[in-house]
């Protein structure tokens, strides 16, 4: 049986070292990690192999088979995201504010790391690299928990980002890969409030609410995507067909891949049928509501999980709506609060959309896709948060980062 509290001594042991180490040590060890990847990049592919064959076998979805698959390029993004990570300012030990108190004493607020961060997640090996590239420079230690699916590919990381840390003069357990992925460990980790300050989840409904049904540590929410598109009455139909096409089709396993179509009744007609003729190219199986069915005799009548679920893969729900109040109330109702788009040419209904949507990441006019943390410059990310304490949207290296208050006085007491 693993020893988790021994992995957290460890870990808590690590993370005092990384904490207050500086932004140049800090860089130089996520360097040396980048290079340690492309230089096992035929172990991580090999230990890949073995997670593919075995999903194959288990009958894992096609969608699903891509979030686990790597190849030499993506291990060279993976190295990249690291090195993009190290270019980035340092969060850690920047002045927020400060001034003279009433008592003579010079406060400052400064960012500090928050500790040792827990971070279970499912079937992407590039979450390994990810999360622990933002941890060291945010001077947290991390503790990883992937799933069992892409156990061999998780550990080949792993190893390999551990072989580099030492040589930057760092502890190896700054960086942890718990290689049990049973249940009980998993619960066991939630539980380890004496080591871990945080724990993420990043993965599927059933794990995010293990996590926060469980866990008697703080825990940061992520990620589900239930990401809707609205269709105005007075869209660019051309607009509107190519952003639906990009927010479901172009990876549809990820979690700002678009999962239900709003489309006003107005111009349903026209806008329904090319839309759909659009999207056969990826064989996107339409279930619709009773107005789309009829419009669309292709579609498959859609139940009320339809509109709950996050499907990622090539099926699409979609509901004719009667205008901009019941989309807005559509999406108040099934939103997972990730990301959601109108596509107008009505400005003041994207006002009203951008205000009355209340979810992480709110796009007039294009895809939901680009809710991520490169694409909004943040480097790398953690996870996308779908909650509003702390740290909302996709987490970068600011997410990471608590803040303490440090004053400085000349023998004042009260």
């Amino acid at each position: 049986m693993i020893d988790l509290n021994a992995i957290g001594r460890k870990a808590r042991a690590a993370q005092i070292q990384i904490a207050t180490a500086s932004s140049a040590a800090k860089n130089r060890a996520l360097e040396a990690i980048a290079d340690s990847l492309l230089a096992h990049t035929e172990q991580i592919l090999e230990a890949n192999a073995r997670d593919l064959d075995a999903a194959r076998a288990s009958g894992m979805s096609p969608s699903l088979m891509d979030r686990l698959a790597l190849t030499q390029v993506r291990v060279q993004a993976m190295a990249q995201g690291v090195r993009d990570v190290a270019s980035l300012p340092d969060p850690v030990g920047r002045i927020l504010s400060g001034g003279t108190l009433k008592s003579g004493l010079e406060m400052q607020k400064i960012t500090v790391p928050l500790g040792v961060i827990g971070i279970i997640y499912e079937a992407r090996p590039n979450v390994t690299s990810d999360a622990a590239a933002i941890c060291l420079k945010s001077g947290n230690a991390c503790i990883l928990r992937g799933g069992k699916e892409a156990i061999h590919s998780n550990t080949a990381v792993a190893n390999a980002m551990r072989a580099a840390l030492p040589q930057a003069g760092f502890d190896e357990n700054c960086v942890t890969l718990i290689e049990d992925t049973s249940r009980e460990t998993s619960r066991e980790l939630m539980r380890l409030h004496s080591y871990i300050d945080c724990l993420i989840p990043r993965g599927g409904a059933g794990l995010i609410r293990s996590v926060v049904e469980n866990a008697t540590v703080p825990v940061i929410e992520t990620g589900v995507g239930n990401c809707h598109a609205y269709i105005d009455r007075t869209a660019d139909l051309e607009m509107a067909t190519e952003i639906v096409f990009n927010a479901k089709c172009s990876r549809p396993s990820v979690c700002n891949a678009l999962e239900t179509l709003l489309v006003d009744a107005e111009i349903a007609p026209t806008a329904l049928p090319r839309i759909y003729a659009r999207l056969q190219e990826k064989n996107v199986e339409f279930r619709g509501c009773e107005k789309t069915c009829r419009l669309l005799p292709q579609a498959v009548p859609a139940t009320q999980t339809d509109y709950e679920i996050e499907f990622l893969d090539y099926i699409l729900a979609v509901k004719v709506v009667e205008g901009l109040d019941e989309a807005l109330e559509h999406i108040r109702r099934f939103s997972s609060h990730h990301s959601e788009v109108i596509v107008t040419r009505d400005l003041e209904a994207a006002r009203r959309f951008a205000l009355e949507v209340d979810s992480a990441a709110v796009y007039v006019n294009a895809s939901t896709r680009f809710t991520d943390g490169g694409e909004f410059g943040l480097g790398a990310e953690i996870g996308i948060s779908t909650q509003k304490l702390h740290a909302r949207g996709p987490m970068g290296l600011e997410a990471m980062v608590s803040y303490k208050y440090v004053l400085y006085g000349q023998g004042q007491v009260r």
